[in-house]
């Protein structure tokens, strides 16, 4: 086998074994810059630009490569391109065949140009120009356009200045070089294409979940802040515990795979409320349902005052004017309506609802339960109902056991929802991720009662995120949202009764993370000043 053959072979062998490369990249931007230094390096071109065509008619700069320079912008580089968009119509609507790159596009051909500065019929103009500015030497271009497998072109690849291999000297972009190259665009753009679909599918898929999670939302305001805010603060603890170098979760680490799919869980964790009735979610007082029936109890203490007026009236005409009788029945009425007036008053606060409810004022609810008023069908009733009574009584908050249960079974729809949804490979974990976050370290939680160890790193995360998330949410039917240092102060009691994970709330508090997420989502007036040596369960 002569040279030329064997060098031929094995550019075939590095075309195909880069089309395979192509076929692997997930990144986007890594994938454009993976296109166009194979093309560079199976060419031996000195520079490169690779383009993609914009919905707007335009080829947008995506990488550029010089060697000789030194410039390397666009991809994985950090650099942003300062170059604008190039047109390809005019302002006239003409296409705008005197730019190579554009004729390329608009003609669907290789452009093969020898050397700029003698070839007719395009404009150089901003190449003479980068030259004259960087004493570079723009000689023979190859300009390949990239075809989807509709046909449709998204890309266009130029290579500049082909060096041959043994004098280094600029060459001609032969007809072996140009085979190669529309070959690798071939490969380049299907794997483009497949990139991009995929792309789209995903986000199409979130834009789903957000529209679950809106949908929440208009159900109910307290509730499409939290589904936003929890995904954000569990990623913030998922790259803190990543960074982590020491300790027990010295070995997690996380791809890009793993980031998704845990984004995707946190997205996804409360899906299942959009299950749960929105007088239930939105109950900010004892006795509210659609509306609040304080307002009915209300009704009923201005029947009571009027009972005890028209009481007084007629003990005041039986008495036939002696005064003794008239000014009693007058002082009886006045206390009579100073009492109920404070009954009122105190149950308009139990229906509030709070941290905790003494017994002595449940025994009270209930004394005031036992008034008996004339209802409107004539019939003589306690002045509470059995729920009314049950509802005032409420220890802590504003939700009966079973308000709470409903309220809790929103996990168990999440998991039955994600359960039953065909995951692939990479996010096969979301819903044990997802379903996870009301589960507790010791075994308490719910619905599954599991323990720490029966549960992921991710899924004791988002539980975190979620309880830091409900302690400083300002937008709660029931609460202000708490100060850093109170809402510490309760997770570190979390953790000390074995609540949460031990491990991820020291690295919540080393890492700074809720500072980083305070910044980002509480009030200024939430962001007092922190001392961690005072927070319950952290040693500093």
């Amino acid at each position: 086998m002569d040279m030329h053959s064997s060098h031929l072979l094995q550019r075939l062998s590095d075309l195909n074994e880069i089309g395979i490369a192509l076929s692997r990249e997930k990144n986007l931007p890594r994938l454009l810059e993976t296109i166009l230094l194979a093309a560079k390096s199976i060419t031996q071109a000195d520079a490169g630009t690779l383009y993609k065509v914009t919905p707007e008619g335009k080829l947008k700069f995506e990488i550029v490569r010089t060697d000789s320079l030194n410039i390397a912008m666009g991809g994985t580089t950090g650099v942003a391109i300062p170059f604008p968009d190039l047109p390809l119509y005019n302002e006239q609507g003409e296409p705008n065949n005197n730019m190579v790159v554009a004729y390329s596009v608009l003609h669907d051909t290789t452009v093969n140009i020898a050397d700029a500065y003698t070839e007719q019929g395009f404009d150089f103009t901003g190449t003479r120009a980068f030259d004259q500015r960087t004493g570079y030497r723009s000689q023979s271009f190859l300009t390949v356009p990239l075809k989807n497998h509709e046909n449709d072109i998204i890309g266009v690849m130029q290579l500049i200045n082909a060096l041959d291999s043994d004098t280094g000297k600029v060459r001609v972009f032969d007809r072996e070089d140009q085979q190669l190259v529309e070959s690798l665009a071939s490969q380049a753009a299907i794997a483009l294409t497949n990139r991009q679909l995929i792309s789209q599918l995903e986000v199409l898929f979130e834009s789903l979940i957000k529209l679950i999670n809106t949908a929440i939302d208009e159900k109910s305001p307290y509730t499409g802040g939290h589904c936003a805010r929890v995904p954000e603060l569990t990623m913030l603890i998922a790259e803190a515990t990543n960074n982590t170098r020491e300790g027990p979760l010295a070995d997690f680490h996380m791809s890009d795979k793993d980031r998704y799919e845990l984004k995707i869980a946190g997205l996804l964790h409360d899906c299942g409320k959009i299950t749960t009735p929105v007088h239930i979610v939105d109950k900010s007082t004892k006795l509210q349902t659609l509306f609040d029936r304080i307002e009915l109890v209300d009704t009923r203490f201005e029947v009571l005052k009027r009972d005890a007026e028209i009481q007084k009236l007629h003990a005041q005409l039986a008495a036939n004017g002696e005064a003794q009788t008239v000014n009693q029945a007058e002082q009886q009425y006045r206390e009579r309506i100073s009492q109920l007036d404070d009954d009122r008053e105190f149950l308009r606060k139990a229906n509030i609802g709070g941290e905790f409810m003494t017994a002595a004022d449940q025994t009270r609810v209930e004394q005031i339960g036992a008034y008996i008023w004339r209802d409107p069908n004539g019939n003589v009733v306690p002045f509470l109902n059995s729920s009314e009574m049950a509802n005032l009584k409420i220890a802590k908050g504003t939700l009966l056991p079973e308000e709470r249960e409903i309220i809790n079974h929103h996990i168990v729809s999440t998991i039955n929802m994600l359960e039953a949804l065909p995951w692939p490979k990479h996010l096969k974990n979301v819903p044990e991720f997802a379903g996870g976050h009301h589960e507790r370290m010791d075994g308490k939680g719910y619905p599954k009662g599991l323990t720490g160890e029966q549960m992921s790193v991710q899924a004791r995360m988002m539980a975190v995120a979620d309880i830091f998330e409900a302690l400083t949410a300002r937008d709660r039917p029931y609460k202000l949202g708490k100060a850093l240092t109170e809402a510490l102060t309760i997770l570190g009691r979390m953790k000390e009764d074995h609540h949460i994970d031990p491990d991820l709330f020291d690295v919540f508090i080393r890492h700074k993370v809720y500072l980083e997420y305070a910044k980002r989502f509480l009030e200024p007036y939430q962001i007092d000043e922190v001392d961690e040596s005072r927070i319950p369960g952290y040693a500093p």
